[in-house]
């Protein structure tokens, strides 16, 4: 990654930084965008190069980007169902939990990004399908349907731990939801 991609990312992750701060400290509703680039130290035209949307503040990661390179990593050995949840796990077991704590109360108590999440929810399931699909076009029906189960899974793990204000450890909760759905760890 040269210099400025660095630059650019810690830029990224310093306004979206500031932006939970201030949604979880005023609500989501009631922070502006102007208020998010003064308190990231940058200009509001700054904060909208970044995230062409407020919903992108909260909502923007690269769940989709880790969990399909943990896809390619992974051996492709057993059905299709744990190889994506062994990937959610990798992904899983790597993450900012703080970060994603904060991201995750907000959305499930915010209605505007409550919509949004499901179109993440997408982009994640079509991440995985690409993925599996770079080996094996065939499988892209069989793999959207490995993907949706497996990201269901996900989201319950997900709230719950998000109920439990992120006391529970994430990755026991997939791996026991994953278990109750398909009757083994992934």
């Amino acid at each position: 990654m040269s210099l400025r991609d660095r630059q650019r990312a810690d830029t990224r992750q310093r306004i979206q930084r500031q932006a939970l701060r201030l949604f979880s400290g005023q609500g989501y509703d009631a922070t502006t965008v102007n208020e998010v680039a003064d308190a990231a130290g940058v200009s509001a035209m700054t904060v909208y190069r970044n995230f062409p949307t407020k919903e992108d503040l909260v909502l923007y990661d690269d769940f989709d980007e880790q969990a399909a390179a943990s896809i390619a990593e992974l051996p492709s050995t057993g059905s299709l169902t744990d190889r994506i949840g062994r990937a959610v796990l990798a992904t899983l077991e790597q993450a900012n939990t703080d970060l994603l704590l904060v991201r995750l109360q907000l959305m499930i108590s915010t209605p505007a990004l409550q919509a949004r999440h499901l179109d993440s929810q997408f982009r994640l399931q079509d991440a995985f399908v690409r993925a599996i699909c770079a080996d094996d076009p065939t499988l892209e029906y069989a793999a959207s349907a490995a993907a949706s189960a497996v990201l269901g899974v996900t989201h319950i793990a997900l709230l719950r731990w998000a109920a439990d204000d992120g006391k529970p450890d994430l990755p026991g909760l997939f791996r026991e939801a994953f278990t109750a759905t398909f009757g083994h760890a992934p």
